[in-house]
């Protein structure tokens, strides 16, 4: 399966890279630039074929992609001659004009953004499914005996969470996400306790490593067990699904954080009383952690599935999901300069293996519960259209940043000739891009340590 995760993976970023440079090849053909050279990866190309004018590559190395058009190297002799300017000859891109430029720059990331939008219109017209948690509560303190803002502002297990900042929340993904966006934020949050709803107020703390809001809960599972593993601890100890933990070591276990907390401690033997077909059991569970943390037990997730839309329905819902998501994203953005631990920035090794494994994981959970072959693709291309839509619009966003070399940098600098009324120095030009060049290699370099430091450290962890 590993193989498929890194293929899925490289698929799926190559559709990304493919819609962008795609973009560049578009407005640079109605501009009247001739494009030299289309390729998806980097390197000397392992396969190439020349179609009307156009050299069409696959690089060595399946990261990025590029689009050539005729003039690029036009720069270096201006330079080397000491012209004072780049010679504008007609179907070159130099020889365009400064608007045209920029709207070449700008199309890359316009079609990120479209194909996104086009994504999450597909996927609302034809139904989304999901799986989330209900909206109770349990306080994380429980667990690590820490005090968290949700202790602090009263909130108690049992909880259910129905508004965060006067948005309902009916399941988990709704909190976490209300949650998550406004650290160091004063959030009011309504409760309902014992029948009654309770007004309290909360203060996301800023979680450094994400740069997330946290305050300090988890949500509620009954300890039901869904399904086992085979081969797991827990298959060999005899437990079942439909199995209902009630203790463990002699503690009372009211959901599966309850379980977590007695696992935490790492036991090498757990005694467990559950109930099955209305007696209670016990089992005797040795711990090889076979099954992983939770040793094979599997708990329930709610399943939800939105209506589908009608094509307009689902095309208006597909622009609001790409314009939330950019705002969201840009606002994430603005974290890095909070001091969160930049490391935890995703490159494209973690990307690759972040769509693959949601590709794969996907597959795999269709195949388990008893789906056909086609449910099972199904299921994995609706995941991997959703994280490559998020990841497309990151790369939109990225590529925006007005920074030398990516196209942010080059609408900031083509934007000043317009404005200016003549042209950029080639020397000017040569240095932005030079500096730019690298800024780029040195932002790689950091993003490819920080893969290779949380792949490593995965790795090393089992």
């Amino acid at each position: 399966m590993i193989i498929a995760r890194i293929a899925l993976g490289l698929f799926g970023l190559g559709i990304v890279v493919f819609v962008h440079e795609l973009g560049h090849f578009i407005a640079a053909r109605l501009a009247g630039i001739d494009v030299e050279a289309f390729s998806i990866g980097m390197g000397k190309p392992i396969l190439k074929k020349t179609f009307r004018g156009v050299e069409y590559r696959l690089g060595m190395f399946p990261l990025g992609g590029y689009c050539k058009m005729r003039g690029h190297d036009e720069l270096k002799g201006a330079v080397e001659s000491g012209a004072d300017g780049v010679k504008p000859a007609k179907g070159t891109f130099y020889g365009a004009t400064p608007l045209q430029r920029i709207a070449v720059c700008f199309a890359g990331p316009f079609f990120n953004l479209v194909f996104a939008a086009t994504v999450f219109s597909v996927i609302w017209g034809v139904g989304n499914e999901f799986s989330t948690q209900d909206n109770r509560i349990v306080l994380a303190s429980r667990i690590s005996r820490e005090t968290y803002p949700a202790d602090e502002a009263g909130l108690m297990t049992g909880d259910r969470i129905i508004e965060v900042n006067g948005r309902p929340t009916n399941f988990a993904h709704e909190i976490r996400e209300n949650l998550a966006l406004n650290p160091d934020r004063l959030l009011p949050v309504t409760v309902e306790r014992q029948g009654q709803n309770i007004r309290l107020y909360v203060r996301p703390r800023l979680d450094r490593d994400t740069g997330a809001g946290i305050v300090g809960i988890h949500f509620w599972t009954d300890p039901v067990i869904y399904d086992v593993v085979p081969d797991s601890d827990a298959a060999i100890a005899g437990l079942m699904a439909g199995d209902r933990i009630v203790r463990m070591n002699g503690e009372d276990i009211a959901n599966t954080v309850d379980i977590q907390a007695v696992f935490l401690q790492r036991p090498t033997h757990v005694t467990v009383d559950f109930i099955r077909g209305g007696t209670e059991n016990r089992a005797e569970l040795l711990v090889t952690q076979a099954g992983g943390f939770w040793l094979g037990m599997r708990w329930p997730l709610i399943r939800y599935t939105t209506p589908r839309l009608s094509p307009p329905a689902a095309l208006a819902r597909g622009v609001q999901e790409t314009w939330r998501t950019l705002a969201l994203s840009v606002h994430s953005l603005t974290l890095l300069f909070r001091g969160i631990n930049l490391t935890t920035v995703a490159g494209p090794l973690r990307i690759i293996d972040m769509v693959g494994e949601v590709a794969t994981t996907s597959f795999e959970h269709g195949a388990a519960t008893g789906a056909g072959l086609g449910q099972s693709i199904a299921a994995m291309l609706h995941s991997m259209g959703f994280i490559l839509a998020f990841i497309s619009i990151a790369v939109a966003i990225m590529n925006l940043l007005p920074l030398p070399v990516l196209d942010g940098g080059q609408i900031a600098l083509y934007t000043v000739e317009l404005v200016r009324g003549k042209p950029t120095h080639p020397k000017a030009l040569m240095v932005f891009q030079t500096v730019g060049i690298a800024l780029l290699f040195s932002l790689m370099l950091f993003a490819l340590f920080g893969d290779i430091m949380f792949l490593g450290g995965r790795l090393g962890g089992g």
